[in-house]
């Protein structure tokens, strides 16, 4: 039986959880407790980094006391602590990874520092028990990538983009459109009453030899489209946010067939290949429905964990220090470990923008 407690803190949500592993038995989620800043960053149309560390200080000692409290497991009872150091908000790593550190120290637990990356590729093999290689498509807030998942710590990046991630596209047009925050859930209900024939807009990269996505160019021309009919009535949002909606579906769907292609030819040993879509973004149907489709053409498994371990939680951070465990890859000395608010899942793939003095851009 291993246990272990987990910490997420990387941006608006502060999160505890303990999962357990008994031997060749499906892992169980003991407990999972989410408490979300969506209300304290409502009114600035998103998050704030310093409001988000304040509200993780303030709320986390009693998540964790909650977490273990549900698990009906105590602390002595606990394996090891694993911790998101990054990347993420500085602020609230250092909130999370500091409460770890302590907890660690005071129970006489080892300390395990998660890529919060490596914890949505892993989510799949809690949730599904998905054996090794699959293919990953991140799509969150902060990340839109497509991942050659290997093994534990074996990731190799084979599209990343190359401006705004699919998630921040999903919230700036909202917030362009006066819907209220998070934008993406927001965009999918306007949608819902919309006309997506009835703007033209681009499709970045579709076509492209570069496996890489790009979402600046569609969000300027959501911008230009929402100016040249200004002001706008509740049906042009709905008619913009359809039109948005089906462009990132088929730009997706135009990469992402890329990347099934060329797992086939690399993995071509690999009798059940699977697609993984993790990110707050999986969550939205129409770019669901599509890669389903695109699967089911292409002989692959379609596999999207719940939207609960879709979003940041602590499951799958603690299911991460798991993963870990088993394979002996704990990493360096976590006491020493220093918050990343840039760690890419492949160190080894060089980044295509945003590198500078805090590292290269996940």
């Amino acid at each position: 039986m291993i246990r272990v407690l987990g910490i997420e803190t990387s941006c608006d949500e502060t999160a505890a959880s303990v999962v357990a592993l008994d031997g060749c038995s499906a892992p169980k989620i003991l407990s999972n407790i989410v408490l979300s800043q969506i209300e304290e960053h409502a009114a600035f149309g998103g998050v704030v980094p310093e409001i988000a560390a304040r509200a993780h200080v303030e709320a986390l000692d009693g998540i964790v006391e909650a977490a273990l409290a549900d698990s009906a497991v105590s602390l002595d009872e606990v394996d090891a602590v694993a911790a998101t150091a990054g990347p993420g908000l500085v602020g609230g790593l250092i909130v999370g990874l500091m409460t770890a550190k302590a907890i660690a120290a005071a129970a006489n637990k080892p300390l395990i520092a998660i890529n919060h990356l490596e914890g949505h590729a892993l989510t799949a093999r809690l949730t599904d028990g998905l054996d090794f290689p699959y293919l990953l498509l991140l799509v969150s807030g902060g990340h839109t990538q497509i991942v050659a998942v290997r093994g534990v710590g074996d990731y190799q990046r084979w599209a990343t983009t190359i401006d705004d991630a699919l998630g921040e596209a999903f919230d700036k047009t909202a917030k362009m459109l006066g819907l209220p925050y998070p934008g993406g859930p927001n965009v999918e209900k306007a949608a819902a009453s919309g006309d997506a024939g009835r703007f033209a807009f681009p499709r970045p990269m579709k076509g492209s030899a570069q496996p890489d996505f790009s979402f600046s160019g569609l969000k300027t021309a959501v911008r230009q489209a929402a100016t040249a009919i200004a002001p706008l009535s509740d049906q042009d949002v709905a008619d913009i946010c359809a039109s948005f909606q089906a462009a990132v579906a088929d730009a997706l769907g135009d990469r992402v067939a890329r990347a099934l292609a060329r797992f086939r030819q690399e993995f071509s040993d690999k009798a059940n290949p699977a697609l993984v879509v993790a990110g707050g973004v999986a969550a939205n149907r129409t770019i669901k429905a599509t890669l389903e489709a695109l699967c089911s053409e292409a002989g692959f498994a379609f596999v999207a964990p719940p939207q609960k371990l879709c979003t940041d939680n602590a499951a799958m951070i603690a299911w991460a220090g798991i993963e870990r465990l088993r394979a002996g890859i704990v990493g360096e000395n976590a006491a020493d470990f220093v918050p990343r608010s840039r760690w890419p899942l492949d160190s080894v793939s060089a980044p295509l923008v945003g590198s500078g003095r805090r590292g290269a851009k996940a």
